[in-house]
């Protein structure tokens, strides 16, 4: 009883949630009559097709900004480059303000149709969070922390890796995980440039009238999207060091 109190409301609670929707969208579907099209599209074999291409369109989305926006903000937090930041961060601001739609497009007169484009598309929509939060958790360690760490013979990247990432990986990785949700609820509109995802219910379900498909394409998309912000919040607490808050 004692642990289930410890642990945080979210985690717990988030699943219930999924499970009420899932269920609910569940009894739903097998007491609607479908036309022969929303048949088509929601059958398992081409349903299941289609949730693969969007969940692989976002974890390599993913996966991109990770290894582009950490590094870049570890580094903005360096000495030397510190008087960047604010440059860089506008310019990630701007990539984010913009309409995902019209970025998206855009990259299509430069790139082309397809999967390419539309993760070059959400990259550049989804970077802003962690790279934010990258530079905001290194900032709000302590600098007596590094000091002393430095004083006991640490090297700079040795003091980086072993006491400033740590301390700053609940920051970090709750930008991952908005960067997550963004790009789960973002790539729906990769449908228009060629990129099979779920927005291709949607947008089926709106260009044919067909309200019962455009509800499903709805309701799997915002599943998925708590579900992966649920997979990425029990993610965040085993990453997080003990007596790190």
């Amino acid at each position: 009883m004692n642990r289930l109190r410890r642990t945080p409301v979210d985690v717990w609670f988030e699943p219930l949630i999924i499970i009420v929707i899932g269920v609910g969208y569940a009894i739903w579907y097998n007491q609607t009559t479908f036309t022969t099209t929303e048949k088509a599209s929601l059958a398992w074999s081409t349903l299941q097709s289609t949730i693969v291409d969007h969940i692989k369109l976002t974890l390599v989305s993913t996966v991109i900004v990770v290894v582009i926006a950490i590094p870049l903000g570890i580094l903005l937090t360096r000495e030397a480059a510190k008087w960047l930041s604010p440059i860089v961060v506008n310019i990630a601001n701007i990539g984010q303000a913009a309409p995902a739609v019209g970025l998206i497009v855009l990259f299509t007169f430069w790139l082309g149709t397809g999967f390419r484009t539309a993760v070059l598309g959400l990259v550049v929509y989804a970077i802003l969070p962690i790279l934010q939060n990258t530079i905001i958790g290194l900032r709000q360690v302590d600098q007596r922390t590094i000091e002393a760490s430095r004083g006991i013979g640490y090297s700079s990247l040795r003091t980086l890796v072993q006491v400033e990432l740590p301390l700053a990986v609940p920051v970090i990785l709750n930008g991952v995980r908005t960067a997550l949700v963004i790009l789960v609820g973002t790539a729906t509109l990769s449908t228009f440039i060629g990129a099979t995802s779920l927005g291709t219910l949607i947008t089926t379900g709106v260009t044919l009238f067909l309200p019962k498909l455009l509800i499903s394409g709805a309701i799997l998309v915002g599943l998925l999207a708590m579900t992966i912000d649920w997979l990425g919040r029990l993610f965040e607490l085993v990453a997080t060091p003990r007596g790190v808050a």
